[in-house]
């Protein structure tokens, strides 16, 4: 019976995967708005113990001032952000061939001259005019997608239905979520609900912990590097500054990554020694108010997600299910974590693993 239980949860597992796979691109707004429901919940029980005067927030408006908030930050991101962003890629497209042929013709040389390298032979001419034509292939491929994806009918029709449904479904979330909380709570078996709710709790945590924590300090660092690029006059400020703050999901990669991108831009801009050197006084602060301010006020000593973690889980949830295996895999990581931690505290509490603990002498 037991084992005829365990392969009709295997057989439930499986079913579970083959429906989101077949229904991803239904799924993929819901996900989207229990994720802003999920990062909107903490604020609105606040807002419920705010007491104006004899006036005290009820659910229902603690929820539309929250809500008024997340539409707020989605649509200056929206409409300031992405225009700044599309004028920076456009920015590095065109400048892209003149700084292969800068790195081939002026950088190279001087790294033979001075680090020893003048026995390292290639045809720059072949390897610059390589790089502008794959370059070009690959800006031309970019904006063709861009443009047949923006002038699709269904692609437009699926977006448009979207802008509408998200802000939709994130309000309801929002509005019942303790009370659809409450209600899987009470489906879990008697007996089983104190260590399920025990799991949950600490994956909420984790979860918490990674979203709100490391993401604004990831977008703190973003707007840092941004600013400090930007007072340097470089013209990819934004898309290295943010660029950068985002890859700091994983230690080191942003600042290493943005580092480099922004050494290579200020010395092809401005051709001196000044600037290279203010931009790595750029990324020090950033570091530095990361290690001593950011993240301590941010995410505290909650216990995040592994870095290898979340690279595995974003890349093998984008291969298993697409953007919608992007969006669930940090709770999916989140969650094996948790269980994770669980099953290894049950394996040391077992007798497996107590059984050799006595020592020859004992009895």
């Amino acid at each position: 019976m037991n084992q005829s239980r365990q392969w009709f949860i295997l057989a439930l597992l499986i079913a579970t995967g083959w429906v989101l796979y077949l229904l991803a691109t239904v799924i993929t707004p819901f996900v989207i708005s229990a994720g802003l429901a999920f990062l909107g919940d903490p604020l609105v029980d606040r807002l419920e113990r705010v007491r104006i005067y004899r006036w005290q927030f009820n659910r229902t408006a603690a929820v539309i001032v929250v809500f008024v908030l997340i539409s707020l930050v989605l649509t200056v991101v929206l409409f300031f952000l992405l225009p700044l962003l599309r004028d920076q890629v456009e920015k590095l497209i065109d400048k892209a061939p003149e700084v292969f042929e800068w790195l081939v013709h002026t950088a190279m040389p001087w790294l033979q001259q001075h680090l020893g390298l003048a026995a390292f032979e290639w045809d720059a001419e072949s390897l610059t005019q390589a790089l502008k034509s794959y370059w070009k292939e690959v800006s031309t491929a970019l904006f063709g997608v861009l443009g047949s994806v923006s002038r699709g009918g269904q692609a437009v029709a699926n977006w448009l239905m979207n802008l509408v449904l998200v802000p939709v479904v994130t309000f309801y979330l929002l509005r019942d979520w303790d009370e659809l909380i409450e209600g899987v709570r009470t489906l879990v078996p008697r007996n089983a609900e104190p260590t399920v709710s025990r799991l949950c709790k600490e994956i909420e945590q984790v979860l918490g912990a990674f979203i709100r924590g490391q993401l604004m300090v990831m977008l703190a660092l973003g707007l840092i590097y941004t600013v400090g690029l930007w007072a340097l006059g470089l013209d990819l400020a934004l898309i290295i500054g943010m660029g950068a703050g985002l890859l700091s999901i994983v230690p080191y990669l942003g600042t290493i990554v943005g580092v480099i991108a922004a050494l290579v831009a200020a010395f092809f801009q401005f051709q001196d020694v000044l600037h290279p050197v203010l931009v790595l006084a750029v990324f020090a602060t950033g570091q530095a108010l990361e290690g001593m301010v950011l993240t301590p006020k941010l995410v505290g000593d909650q216990v995040g997600l592994h870095p290898v973690a979340v690279i595995f889980a974003v890349l093998a949830g984008g291969q298993l299910f697409g953007f919608l295996g992007v969006l669930l895999a940090l709770p999916a990581a989140s969650a094996l974590n948790v269980l994770v931690g669980y099953m290894h505290q049950k394996y040391q509490e077992s007798d497996l693993y107590l059984r050799d603990s006595a020592g020859p002498g004992d009895t």
